[in-house]
């Protein structure tokens, strides 16, 4: 995959298209330049009278505890945990998704859509005063919690409290049922937003469970075999991330038939350790899911790997193909359209459909609305058909 501008013996256009050539072959792309956006006070972005779920999420956010990161103390977290109910930091956010959606579901306070059903599980589960009341309730006084200038190792150890508990005192609830905070009304509202979710990636078979093997052994044993999974800790929570790829599986066509005449299809992204999923659809061969998910990018930016797989009750999933993604042009795109000034919708670069790779049409870099995005138009691998639509878009750190 590569980021093409055209001949590279020839000069680069002039304009606006020449200040973004150069800032696309600058050694060192600068990406963390603070928006105007994020460095507007909640005082002011209250006059603008935001209204419905969004509106209620901005009030919950101003709320006693909830304007820091619940686990380092970061200021203005973005990101919300549903299944655990407390805002939190980006770099929090990705070991957050290495535990699973089982137990911490990630979404972005700016970036997804909300609707007045999640917003009322964030309000019954209390926010970070009441979750960190829960599961820091028994953390040793020479134990400090991680600050802003942690280390993701020491990130990755201290929000493992959430699945080990080895801070949460069992007398006052259930560790893992989210209910336990909410009304009798709200829990078949909770019970629809994580019920699936769950039961999916219970049903999985093991290979499959991406985040399975970064479970920290902290409080555990040391018998060789947990001091094996804290090596694997230690490695996880060393990565470090430079932003977020919002992922939108759009549709599949013609894909492969494992159920008799159909398939109950649905894909699951990999990018890292951290392991992502769409809803299954069910008897259908063209399947349009429409469904965006969030990873976040490591430092070491790794391929992004698709798999699309047929879901079975009673056995293990069908495989129904994969392909994988090359998004450091993506990134690389990204990056300097964030440090550059230009605004008009423009096209940046692209990946060249061919023999040697997977794509039906070759994979547009472009700018719309100030976002960077691709469009990808996968064939499935080691499967006798199938083709997958997909759309990315790079998201920097700053949002």
């Amino acid at each position: 995959m590569s980021t093409q501008h055209g001949n590279s013996d020839t000069k680069p256009p002039s304009g606006s298209g020449s200040r973004l050539y150069d800032l696309l072959c600058a050694e060192q792309p600068y990406w963390n330049r603070p928006s105007d956006a994020d460095s507007t006070p909640w005082n002011f972005r209250e006059s603008c009278k935001s209204s419905g779920a969004k509106g209620r999420l901005e009030k919950l956010l101003k709320e006693s505890g909830n304007g820091v990161c619940a686990d380092c103390g970061t200021p203005d977290p973005k990101w919300v945990s549903l299944t655990l109910g407390v805002f939190i930091c980006i770099k929090c956010s990705g070991v957050h998704r290495s535990l699973g959606v089982h137990i911490s579901k990630v979404l972005s306070v700016k970036l997804d859509e909300w609707t007045d059903e999640q917003v009322d599980v964030l309000v019954n589960l209390g926010g970070n005063n009441v979750a960190n009341n829960k599961y820091e309730a028994l953390i040793p006084e020479n134990l400090k919690k991680p600050s802003p200038d942690s280390s993701n190792e020491e990130r990755a150890d201290f929000i493992r409290k959430y699945e080990m508990l080895q801070f949460f005192d069992g007398n006052k609830h259930d560790p893992h049922s989210p209910q336990r905070t909410l009304s009798s009304s709200s829990q078949g509202s909770l019970s629809n937003l994580f019920g699936q979710d769950k039961r999916q990636y219970e049903k999985q078979p093991t290979r499959h469970r991406i985040g399975q093997k970064f479970r920290n052994s902290w409080g555990r044993r040391d018998s060789d075999h947990h001091k094996s999974v804290r090596k694997s800790n230690s490695l996880a929570g060393m990565v470090e991330f430079i932003g977020m790829i919002k992922v939108n599986v759009v549709k599949g066509t013609n894909l492969a038939v494992r159920d008799m005449v159909t398939s109950d299809p649905y894909v699951m992204l990999t990018l890292g350790q951290q392991s992502v999923k769409t809803r299954v659809i069910k008897n259908n061969l063209n399947p349009v899911w429409n469904e965006s998910l969030m990873l976040s990018i490591p430092d070491s930016i790794p391929p992004l790997k698709v798999i699309v797989y047929d879901k079975d009750t009673f056995s293990h999933d069908d495989f129904m193909g994969e392909a994988e993604i090359d998004i450091q042009p993506l990134v690389a795109a990204a990056k300097a359209h964030e440090r550059s000034e230009i605004q008009e919708s423009m096209q940046l670069g692209k990946w060249v459909a061919s023999k040697d790779n997977t794509l039906e049409k070759d994979g547009i870099i472009t700018v719309t609305d100030g976002k960077v995005k691709q469009d990808i138009s996968l064939r499935l691998q080691k499967v006798e058909r199938g083709v997958l639509e997909i759309e990315l878009e790079c998201v920097p750190l700053t949002q």
